[in-house]
């Protein structure tokens, strides 16, 4: 399969399911169990994101660098309930400094 060849199926593949959006009847997503995991999917996959793009490499080793770090520290200060552009920015300006100083790479 080539490159071209994915990425027409995966277009296909996203419109597809695009259109099963619109056909399917309501009242296939009306019920309980339905709307609590439509609900929660969003967040399991930014979490599943957040823990790839932060613990690997582009050869696909699992690696502990800043970037895992500057995760931990915007988790401390959304635990303390900090406004969200503090967040960003202490986490952002955490592994800039491991990085400056070489602790991390």
């Amino acid at each position: 399969m080539t490159m071209w060849t994915a990425v027409l199926a995966a277009g296909a593949l996203a419109f597809v399911l695009k259109f099963l959006g619109y056909v399917i009847p309501a009242r296939w997503l009306e019920g309980e169990r339905t709307s609590r995991v439509t609900s929660a999917l969003p967040i399991a996959l930014l979490a599943a994101l957040v823990g790839v793009q932060t613990l690997t490499t582009r050869t696909g080793g699992v690696v502990l660098d800043s970037r895992a770090v500057a995760v931990a520290v915007a988790l401390v200060a959304l635990l303390l309930r900090a406004p969200f552009i503090v967040v960003v920015v202490l986490a952002a300006a955490v592994a800039a400094g491991l990085r400056l100083l070489h602790f991390l790479p």
